[in-house]
């Protein structure tokens, strides 16, 4: 296993991919698992030295050594907590799913249209690196309809198909949840009579989170040309552009308490967007 595992991080690392790479090799273990989890992680760890190894779980003291790359729900991340990992060397990430619901922002319908932008502002605000969503086309649940496909435009609600769920049972995980992307119209049903060659449709909901993306990128965008020029900048003109790298509490006062009004968003993007200009013509 060792052999091979090496073999892998080299492979990913002369090709130039190890930095994008990561292995997951356990997904929201309870309590009892963490032995055997973290046994599992010095496995990895001794056969991937240089290997992201990711984990769907808060920091806890079982499973400390284990994982290098934390992914909690964001109800469950624990800011200081997370600082003593990152001294060590370790990154977070964190992710949404069938859970947390309101007050925190979430995936859902019947969230307000603004929670997956501001999700990334509070990733950038607790120097999160990342984010995951664990499905983005969930239109049926074999559960939930045993007998013919769900149609996703007709029943928005996502339904459980875990071990615990009966055929014909209906056990809500949240309308829109794990589908951002729907099929064509013409194909809603699953039964189409001739090839269906339209391209998916989107949701609001996904436009939502690639901008909330691209806010995140205007704050790597503007830390960077900050640093790049900051011989060029006054004491007082430097801590102006700084204080634009800092999400501000209007819009994000913590993870339960956060701007729904999408001006306010659009309003600081445009002042970090024009910082980032009048930076970048000083060359």
């Amino acid at each position: 296993f060792n052999a091979y595992g090496r073999s892998v991080q080299e492979h990913l690392r002369a090709r130039g991919w190890l930095d994008k790479a990561y292995v997951y090799p356990y997904d929201e273990p309870t309590e009892a698992d963490y032995p055997r989890v973290l046994k599992g992680f010095h496995q990895l760890r001794a056969a991937m030295p240089d290997m992201a190894l990711m984990l769907t779980e808060q920091v806890e003291p079982g499973l400390i050594g284990g994982p290098n790359l934390w992914c909690p729900l964001i109800s469950f991340y624990n800011h200081e907590k997370a600082e003593e990992r990152r001294k060590e060397g370790e990154h977070f990430w964190w992710y949404i799913c069938t859970g947390p619901k309101q007050p925190y922002p979430g995936l859902f319908i019947d969230h307000p249209g603004t929670d997956l932008r501001v999700w990334l502002w509070m990733t950038w605000k607790y120097h999160i690196e990342g984010i995951l969503i664990w499905q983005s086309n969930l239109w049926t649940t074999a559960k939930a309809y045993p007998d013919h496909p769900q149609n996703p435009y007709e029943d928005p609600m996502s339904w459980m198909s875990d071990g615990n769920t009966k055929p014909g049972d209906k056990r809500p995980w949240g309308n829109g949840d794990g589908r951002f992307l729907y099929p064509p119209e013409s194909a809603a049903d699953a039964r189409p009579t001739a090839p269906i060659l339209e391209g998916p449709v989107e949701s609001i909901r996904w436009e939502m989170l690639r901008d909330g993306v691209e806010d995140y990128e205007y704050f790597v965008i503007l830390k960077q040309a900050i640093h790049d020029h900051e011989a060029a900048l006054s004491e007082s003109e430097k801590a102006a552009y700084i204080e634009l790298t800092e999400v501000p509490r209007r819009i994000v006062r913590d993870r339960r308490n956060y701007t729904k009004d999408p001006a306010l968003l659009e309003r600081q993007r445009s002042r970090i967007a024009k910082t980032i200009e009048k930076l970048m013509q000083q060359n």
